[in-house]
């Protein structure tokens, strides 16, 4: 008998979710990095066992957004919330229930939605801290589950997924056994190479970056790929490329390593720069770089 649930991974920024979507499925779909607010697009994870197949849908980090691409961002959580009726609420151990995560819980309340509470981290944190955060969230709501993990280790995940089964229900599966997520090649491909962005710079420069994939070629076992990087300023272009084009011939190393290892061929990469002043604001820019609505 099929079974199968839909599972939002909700939380604020940088508290975990791709982390711990990754190890969940032993392979990486979604970048992570230490800056917050790295995941921008809502992504599908699929994690079939037996039996069982699990969605998983990682979301961007809620957030009080200063651009428009926050909005897209926040919005993306709110709509992903509205599709499913499970969801893994992330935490980090905190004495009280912050107000990013009372609105979250406040929608599980008004949506019927099923939840459980993952507090991640937890080898960073004492015992007292983790049984204050569980006496915390106990009295906002009745998760499921409450489930402390360093999902970086991957210690605690197992029992995340085995806390799951109670949300599957009989029906078949909405994808192949085989696969690990939905997502194009291409755009992983895009995506990896901004979270080599996001580790190499600093500050501000890469929440101001995006990347397009502009040519994709397959030829005699290798792939050829030209990737666009666009900035904000004249200034962060300059920074990207780095002394001697530095910077991002490091970065392409990195990227051109993750993405050998995700199409297991040889990779010939080429990145180029470009400035899109205030790209962020722009509606019009937004979509065109992959940050679309789902249909």
């Amino acid at each position: 008998m099929k079974k199968t649930a839909f599972i939002a991974i909700v939380g604020r920024p940088n508290v975990g979710k791709s982390t711990l979507l990754n190890s969940i499925l032993g392979e990486k779909v979604a970048i992570v990095s230490k800056k917050p607010q790295t995941t921008r697009n809502r992504i599908t994870g699929i994690h079939t066992v037996g039996e069982n197949q699990f969605v998983f849908l990682d979301t961007p980090g809620i957030h009080s957004p200063r651009t428009r691409l926050g909005d897209f961002m926040v919005k993306t959580t709110a709509e992903t919330l509205g599709g499913v009726d499970s969801a893994i609420l992330v935490v980090e151990a905190r004495e009280q229930v912050g107000d990013i995560e009372a609105k979250i819980i406040s929608r599980f309340k008004s949506d019927g939605i099923r939840a459980i509470l993952v507090i991640n981290k937890i080898d960073a944190v004492s015992k007292e801290n983790i049984v204050k955060t569980i006496s915390a969230y106990a009295e906002a709501f009745d998760f499921e589950a409450v489930i402390p993990i360093a999902a970086k280790n991957g210690k605690g995940v197992d029992t995340v997924v085995s806390e799951c089964e109670k949300f599957l229900a009989e029906s078949d599966w909405f994808f192949p056994d085989d696969i690990a997520t939905d997502q194009p090649e291409k755009q992983i491909a895009a995506e990896i190479i901004r979270e080599k962005l996001l580790r190499s710079l600093d500050e501000e420069i890469p929440h101001g970056t995006a990347v397009t994939i502009e040519e994709w070629k397959e030829k005699r076992g290798t792939v050829s790929i030209r990737a666009e990087i666009y900035c904000e300023k004249a200034s962060h272009k300059g920074i990207i490329i780095g002394k001697g084009a530095a910077t991002i011939k490091r970065i392409g190393m990195y990227a051109r390593e993750d993405i050998e290892k995700m199409l297991d061929t040889k990779v010939f990469l080429d990145l180029y720069v470009r400035v899109k002043e205030n790209w962020r604001d722009s509606d019009f820019n937004i979509s065109n770089f992959g940050y679309k609505e789902e249909m």
